[in-house]
């Protein structure tokens, strides 16, 4: 497999990660990311973000996207795009949202042919799970998420603010 040149970055710019703000949280039960995700909803500077959502299988990336999608407005069936690798959803005021999955991504060739690039360069929200697996052509995310199960089956979150938008979210959420 031929790798691909990584790009300049096509969202954002990125924040020096010596002062790249974070801020953790506890999400005990599935209300409590539904609350978080409605929190995020409302901040306007999500519409043009890219969340980056890390964590192992089960971590709980999925189901903050479905809670962020409806309170976004997004109806109908919402399902990992896993094996597409991406879902495209729409909310009832037009905002574009893009859901990624690149847990089965291996070849930095299908970026260019699926037309990953555009997708990332258009305006809307983007999300992606698994970014690690495509970190080379990603753009640099606004916001990445980190998750992690707990004895308690709670979720452990650490967010990471790594561009100006991002910034801008975080203190959203802190407020």
């Amino acid at each position: 497999m031929t790798a691909l040149p990584s790009h300049p970055p096509i969202v954002g710019n990125p924040v020096s990660l010596e002062s790249s703000p974070t801020m953790s949280c506890i999400w005990r039960d599935e209300n409590e990311t539904a609350a978080f995700a409605q929190r995020l909803a409302r901040l306007p500077a999500l519409r043009s973000a890219y969340l980056e959502l890390h964590g192992d299988l089960g971590a709980g990336k999925t189901t903050f996207v479905r809670h962020l999608l409806r309170s976004l407005g997004v109806a109908g069936r919402i399902k990992s795009p896993t094996y597409a690798v991406v879902e495209p959803h729409e909310t009832p005021d037009g905002l574009s949202i893009w859901h990624f999955d690149f847990y089965r991504f291996s070849d930095p060739r299908e970026w260019e042919d699926a037309g990953f690039r555009d997708l990332f360069a258009a305006p809307g929200l983007k999300l992606a799970e698994w970014p690690e697996k495509a970190a080379p052509v990603l753009p640099p995310a606004d916001l990445i998420l980190t998750m992690a199960v707990l004895p308690s089956e709670a979720r452990s979150v650490n967010l990471r603010a790594s561009t100006p938008l991002g910034l801008e979210l975080m203190e959203g959420l802190r407020s």
